[in-house]
C-alpha cells in the first residue's frame, strides 16, 4: 500500500521524494516508441550532441497523453497534491550516453505562458523557441510541484539530480549564497519507472554522464493557481 502521508512530509521537508514502481517497464517502452516516432523538426526540439529535449511535450507528442496521464498517475497526484492541480508545463529530456552536459546548481523560477504582458509581480520575460516565460509571484511558485518521470536507471554515473535538502524552505536561494557548511547535498538516484517528485525551489544540478548509460526524462509540472487576468498557463491540462 502506498504510503501517501510519508511522501508528503517529505516532499514538505525535504523538498523532495522518490517513488518507484510507478511505471512497468512495457508501459516505458511503449512511451519511448511514441517518443522515437515523433517529428522533431518543430521550434519545440533542441537535438545536440549533449541533449535531445522537447519542450512543450505533452503538445508535441499527444498520443503520449493517455499512457501517461492515465488513471494511476491521476490518483498518485490527487493523493500527493489534491484534487485542484492541472499540468502547466512538460518537457521530454534524453542525455545520451557520452553527454558531457551538465546544470549548475539552480531553482526553478520561470513558468510557461501564453503572451507577454506588462502586469504586476511577473518579471524576468524571456522569449526561447517562441514560447513565453516569466518569473511569477512567489505564492505561484510555492504552488507549483514538479514530477520527473525516469525513464531509465539513474543513478550519480548518469545525471541523476544532485539537491540540496530542504532548500526550497528559504524561498529565493542564489546558488552563489550556498552555505556548504550547513546544508545537506542528496543525490536522487531514481529506477526505471520510478519518479521524482520535488518543489522547484529546491536547488538541484545535473552532473556529466560518467558510464555510457542513458538518462531520458520527463519532466512535469503542476500547479493549482490561476494566472493574472492577462495571462493563461499555456500548456495547462486538466485531469
Amino acid at each position: 500500500m502506498t504510503d501517501f502521508n510519508t511522501y508528503r512530509a517529505q516532499i514538505e521537508s525535504a523538498g523532495f521524494t522518490t517513488i518507484n514502481n510507478v511505471f512497468s517497464n512495457d508501459q516505458v517502452e511503449s512511451i519511448l516508441e511514441l517518443i522515437n516516432r515523433s517529428d522533431t523538426s518543430g521550434n519545440t526540439f533542441r537535438k545536440s550532441a549533449d541533449l535531445f529535449a522537447i519542450r512543450q511535450f505533452l503538445k508535441e507528442v499527444p498520443e503520449v497523453d493517455k499512457l501517461i496521464l492515465n488513471d494511476e498517475f491521476k490518483e498518485l497526484i490527487q493523493n500527493l497534491f489534491g484534487s485542484d492541480y492541472f499540468v502547466v508545463k512538460s518537457i521530454y529530456f534524453d542525455k545520451p550516453e557520452q553527454s558531457n552536459w551538465f546544470v549548475s546548481y539552480h531553482q526553478d523560477l520561470t513558468i510557461s505562458v501564453d503572451r507577454r504582458a506588462e502586469v504586476n509581480d511577473y518579471k524576468k520575460w524571456t522569449v526561447k523557441q517562441d514560447q513565453f516565460s516569466v518569473q511569477p509571484p512567489l505564492n505561484i511558485l510555492k504552488q507549483i510541484y514538479t514530477v520527473r518521470i525516469h525513464l531509465d536507471d539513474t543513478d550519480e554515473n548518469n545525471g541523476a539530480l544532485k539537491v540540496i535538502t530542504g532548500s526550497h524552505l528559504k524561498d529565493i536561494y542564489r546558488p552563489e549564497d550556498i552555505d556548504w557548511a550547513n546544508e545537506n547535498e542528496h543525490v536522487c538516484n531514481v529506477s526505471k519507472g520510478g519518479v521524482m517528485v520535488m518543489k522547484p525551489l529546491l536547488l538541484h544540478s545535473s552532473s556529466r554522464t560518467t558510464n555510457n548509460n542513458k538518462r531520458r526524462v520527463i519532466h512535469i509540472e503542476l500547479c493549482n493557481q490561476e494566472l493574472d487576468k492577462e495571462l493563461n498557463w499555456v500548456e495547462r491540462i486538466n485531469f
